[in-house]
């Protein structure tokens, strides 16, 4: 099974009118325009907060076209209000005031599902020294409150890196039903097809928190310079505008997509799904067979991605400030253990392979350790403790798919590790008896790593140019007035229905009173 990536909660901003902040006299239609996007972005945004978890999914590519729709409008404006060219034509864009905003944050432990892996938890601090100055103000509803167009363009350009991921996620989810549901050619091909079109979003998500680091680190860099060196330090901003953090941020989509091209050949995974399935009946008319894999190369792979995973999580829990980058921290821990104990067990694939078994289950071993399960065979217990596994290994697909949520695909690969350990005993035991070294030289002895991903650079959307010619007409008054309401009510609590207390429902307070029933 694919372990998932870990789930991020998408931001929601506040209402924000950007012709009262800014003017353009080359194109006056730009703000409004810019504005009206934005809205439909906040409408979207809200309608997938007030769905049903369960049902949030099928708003993703919804919430994906608004911001991808969206950011060459805030981008035209941002370099315009900088005095660079678009499309080879000055914009001209005048600020009327400082623009503020407010967005939930991501990183902050209550909108993180996964905010259980830490007791207490606040974001904390002052503000993001540059343009966008946050100053650690909480707004309505825990909204992080910031000044300037840098500010908005990090949380938008966040909340696309968070939309690949979630949609990376509900891919392989996919996936693992395809995997289940459909043993044939058939169904391993599409399982295939899923996790290459997940790995595609997380290498998306992956260039955009890329973009991210460079754009915070410019931004504080020329704040320092202009404030005389008193730039705030690091830890001191808010998460999303923090380099370091998205810097880690991108190291760990780097390692999910590299354990995704192993899990994509790996059957291992899928052998030891098939033990736990009670309802496959293959074993009675076919003899259970594992391909051949390229082992040494899948060993060198997992070790890259366990790489990548270490500079995250450094990267990540450097910031003690912001609970939600040590969540996402101890996530990525969890990532580099299960990527070094995968490694150890394609080590020792590759040498059972060659008729090495005693280096293969040393191997095995070496592996248990990296996953934190100890030296010896006797980590899954005896009595109770033996029995107790055998109740957590019953309690049901949706129990193991919430395990697979926060271990990184550590649980997962500890009991592949454990299947073969025990196969591997009892043919060492019974037939070819070959001596089991320890594994301590083994582990200081592996190879580098190797990547097969390649860092591809974010390329930012720009307005096409019969569009931006289209600016320059004068704005309608409709988006002059703005379509931003100020209600705050419905952004993530779910709407509440105006109508008449004890009326039929469906009856709202704006009905006619001819219409009425006496």
């Amino acid at each position: 099974m694919p372990p998932l990536p870990h789930p991020l909660s998408l931001p929601t901003p506040s209402p924000l009118h950007l012709p009262t902040y800014l003017l353009s006299p080359t194109h006056p239609s730009l703000p409004p325009t810019a504005s009206t996007h934005r809205t439909l972005l906040r409408s979207s945004l809200k309608t997938y907060h007030k769905t049903p978890p369960p049902h949030r999914s099928s708003h993703l590519p919804t919430i994906l076209r608004a911001l991808t729709t969206y950011l060459p409008y805030l981008l035209t404006l941002h370099l315009g209000l900088n005095g660079h060219a678009v499309c080879g034509e000055l914009v001209d864009v005048v600020l009327v005031r400082e623009v503020e905003c407010e967005w939930s944050s991501v990183l902050s432990p209550s909108s993180s599902s996964s905010s259980s892996l830490i007791s207490s938890a606040e974001i904390v601090g002052a503000g993001w020294k540059g343009k966008g100055k946050a100053k650690g103000r909480r707004g309505r509803k825990g909204r992080m409150k910031g000044k300037g167009m840098d500010f908005e363009l990090c949380f938008v350009l966040m909340a696309l890196a968070v939309t690949y991921r979630l949609l990376a996620r509900e891919t392989l989810r996919l996936a693992s039903a395809a995997s289940e549901e459909e043993k044939d050619e058939e169904g391993r091909e599409k399982r295939g097809k899923k996790m290459n079109e997940g790995m595609k979003y997380l290498l998306q998500a992956e260039s955009v928190h890329g973009y991210l680091a460079k754009l915070c680190s410019s931004t504080s860099s020329s704040s320092s310079s202009s404030d005389g060196g008193g730039g705030g330090g690091r830890g001191e901003g808010v998460p999303e505008t923090n380099a370091s953090i998205q810097e880690g941020l991108q190291e760990l989509a780097m390692a999910e997509a590299t354990l995704l091209a192993v899990a994509k050949d790996d059957p291992y995974a899928l052998a030891v799904a098939k033990e736990r399935d009670r309802s496959d009946k293959e074993w009675m008319y076919k003899a259970p067979s594992i391909p051949k894999v390229r082992a040494s190369l899948f060993g060198r792979l997992c070790l890259a991605a366990g790489e990548h995973a270490g500079r995250a999580e450094v990267m990540l829990m450097e910031e003690v400030g912001t609970g939600g980058s040590v969540v996402v921290g101890r996530y990525a821990g969890e990532v580099r253990r299960a990527a070094r104990g995968k490694a150890c067990r394609c080590f020792g694939v590759d040498e059972e392979l060659g008729g090495e078994v005693g280096r293969g289950i040393a191997w095995l071993r070496g592996g248990r350790w990296e996953l934190g399960g100890g030296k010896g065979k006797e980590e899954g217990g005896k009595g109770w403790g033996r029995l107790k596994k055998g109740f957590e290994e019953r309690k049901g697909e949706k129990g193991r798919e919430k395990e697979r949520e926060g271990d990184g695909g550590r649980g997962e690969e500890g009991r592949v590790v454990e299947m073969l350990e025990g196969k591997w005993e009892k043919v060492n035991d019974t037939i070819n008896t070959q001596i089991i070294p320890p594994f301590e030289p083994l582990l200081a002895g592996m190879p580098s790593g190797r990547e097969i991903h390649t860092s591809k650079p974010y390329v930012p959307p720009e307005l096409d140019a019969d569009i931006l010619d289209k600016m320059r007409a004068p704005p309608d008054p409709l988006d002059e007035r703005g379509l931003d309401d100020d209600d705050e009510s419905s952004d993530e609590d779910g709407a509440v229905e105006n109508r008449l207390p004890g009326a039929f429902p469906g009856r709202s307070n704006g009905s006619h009173a001819d219409s009425e029933y006496y």
